[in-house]
């Protein structure tokens, strides 16, 4: 072997390992970015008032102390809390996982005048602020008359979970426009092979899109439906405008702490920033359990269906 060669072969295991170096390094930072308010959150969780004025104490209290958590599972209510708030994060996702996956199928497999206007105007309603649709949806539900075939002034659907239904029913849920476009985008990939033998054993439309699409699309709906599930679950804002009384947990974690300090005396700042993190704590630990056991299937389908970015 040459010497130019082997100076040439070892400037590439340099630059391999130089390159290994340089990667890990990003990812490390990236996962720092990404975990460090969590593990803030889950440290200060688990520490006393006074470790909050300990300068040896940063991530790592002197001892774990659990009654923050008590504190904040009693006055959340936690068991009917989380029980509400699951009921209605399975049905909005639910809901919206059927009829975002058949909007998107007519989409990728029809043409009709329009068409491309139309699906303009989905995807357009990602970069809507939800502020500027508030007042027009809490006034269309305070009085709702169903395309004016009830009575004036309307049924007042606020309070129930009527609104829910009725936007996740008709594809027009929160953040529906994104989950209609990974839908259409994955069936467009498909082979159109698999349709025209259906359509030979005489098999219609919608028998097609039950018995052969549907098996096939179980990754994107999947994709879909954890985006459903997280979104919903995170969701106050529009929870708080249909549901404003309601026990469920992005409306009762807002006012947990100023609830404790209405029962309590003297509630300090810092330790109320501590009560406000269990609160967290307990807000994202389904989700993370749900994302640990789904997360092969998650990958799956982001890798199917094209997202990037």
């Amino acid at each position: 072997m040459s010497a130019s060669l082997e100076r040439k072969l070892f400037w590439e295991r340099v630059g391999g390992i130089a390159w290994s170096i340089v990667r890990g390094v990003i990812v490390l930072g990236i996962c720092y970015v990404i975990f460090y308010p969590l593990i803030v959150k889950l440290s200060s969780s688990l520490m006393r008032e006074v470790d909050m004025f300990d300068n040896m104490v940063q991530f790592v209290p002197r001892m774990l102390y659990l009654e923050n958590y008590k504190i904040v599972w009693e006055y959340m209510d936690y068991p009917v809390t989380f029980r509400n708030s699951l009921l209605l994060t399975l049905m909005v996702s639910l809901m919206q996982l059927a009829s975002c996956t058949l909007i998107g199928y007519g989409f990728a497999r029809f043409r009709w005048r329009g068409q491309s206007l139309l699906f303009a105007c989905v995807v357009f309603t990602l970069v809507v602020p939800p502020q500027m649709i508030m007042i027009p949806l809490y006034l269309n539900f305070r009085y709702f008359t169903f395309f004016g075939l009830l009575p004036e002034p309307g049924v007042n659907l606020l309070g129930s979970i009527w609104p829910f239904v009725f936007t996740s029913l008709t594809g027009t849920g929160l953040k529906n426009g994104l989950f209609i476009y990974i839908m259409r985008q994955f069936f467009r990939n498909m082979p159109k092979d698999l349709e025209e033998a259906a359509a030979i054993d005489g098999a219609g439309a919608m028998r097609t899109f039950l018995r052969v699409m549907l098996p096939n699309a179980v990754p994107a709906m999947l994709t879909v439906f954890l985006f459903a599930f997280v979104w919903q679950w995170n969701d106050y804002f529009f929870t708080s405008i249909y549901l404003s009384n309601a026990k469920v947990l992005p409306v009762v974690l807002e006012s947990a702490s100023m609830n404790i300090m209405n029962d309590i005396n003297y509630i300090a700042d810092h330790y109320r920033s501590i009560l406000d993190n269990t609160g967290m704590i307990l807000f994202i630990a389904p989700l993370l359990i749900i994302y640990a056991i789904l997360q092969r299937y998650f990958i799956e389908g982001v890798e199917r269906t094209g997202i990037v970015g």
